[in-house]
C-alpha cells in the first residue's frame, strides 16, 4: 500500500511539472542601449558587463539593445518601456540549446514590410531546417508618429518539432517581449514517465483486486 501512495504521489507531482510550464518572455529590461545582448539571459553579462535572469538563452553579436535617452526618443508604446532589440544585420539570433517547442511570439514596430524576418531554426545559430517565420508589415507610425517606432504589434508563429534559434533579419525594426516555451528539463521527463508508470500500477492493483 506504501508503495502505491508513494507511486500516486510521484504521479501527482508529474502533472504538477507539466501544467507549470510556461513560456519565457525576453524583455530586454536592464540591458545596456547600444550594446550586444550576449549572455545577458544566459548566465552571463551583455556587452556592458550588465546581467540578468539566467533562462538559458543567448544572442550572437549583432543583435543590440536600445534604450530612449538624450538623443532619442527612438521608440515608444513597446510593451515594456525600458528596452527593446534591433539588429545590426542578418547575423542576429537568439540561441536556446535546451530547445523550445509550440508557438513563439513577439512584438515589433517595423518602418517597412519585410517578408520572412524573423525565422525559427531546429539548429543553433540558423543551421538545420526552418521551422517557421514571421512576414512584418510597415507598422511603426500607424496611429502617430511621435518616435521612430511608434507602434507596436504582437504576432505569434507555430510549430512542428523543436526549435533551438530564432534569426532577426531585418534592421529596421524594433522587437520586444520575445516569447518561447523552453523544452522541459529531463529531471520533468523523468517525474512524467513515473507518472506513467505510476498510474499504470495502481490500475493494475486495482484490477487484481
Amino acid at each position: 500500500m506504501n508503495i502505491e501512495k508513494s507511486l500516486v504521489a510521484a504521479a501527482i507531482l508529474a502533472s504538477a511539472v507539466s501544467a507549470t510550464a510556461a513560456p519565457t518572455t525576453i524583455d530586454f529590461e536592464g540591458t545596456a542601449s547600444f550594446s550586444s545582448i550576449n549572455d545577458f539571459y544566459n548566465g552571463g553579462t551583455d556587452g556592458a558587463g550588465n546581467s540578468g535572469t539566467n533562462y538559458g538563452v543567448a544572442f550572437t553579436g549583432a543583435a543590440l539593445s536600445l534604450a530612449n535617452d538624450e538623443l532619442g526618443p527612438y521608440f515608444s508604446n513597446a510593451p515594456t518601456p525600458g528596452s527593446v532589440m534591433f539588429v545590426s544585420d542578418g547575423t542576429a539570433f537568439l540561441n536556446a540549446a535546451q530547445g523550445f517547442y509550440g508557438s513563439v511570439s513577439l512584438y515589433y514596430s517595423s518602418t517597412v514590410e519585410a517578408l520572412n524576418a524573423v525565422n525559427i531554426y531546429s539548429g543553433l545559430n540558423g543551421t538545420g531546417s526552418v521551422l517557421g517565420s514571421f512576414n512584418l508589415n510597415p507598422n511603426a507610425q500607424t496611429g502617430c508618429s511621435d518616435t521612430a517606432y511608434y507602434h507596436f504589434d504582437n504576432i505569434s508563429v507555430a510549430f512542428a518539432g523543436t526549435g533551438q534559434s530564432i534569426g532577426f533579419t531585418n534592421t529596421l525594426t524594433a522587437y520586444d517581449n520575445v516569447s518561447i516555451t523552453p523544452v522541459p528539463e529531463p529531471t520533468g521527463y523523468a517525474l512524467m514517465a513515473l507518472g506513467l508508470v505510476a498510474v499504470g500500477f495502481v490500475a493494475r492493483r486495482r484490477a487484481s483486486h
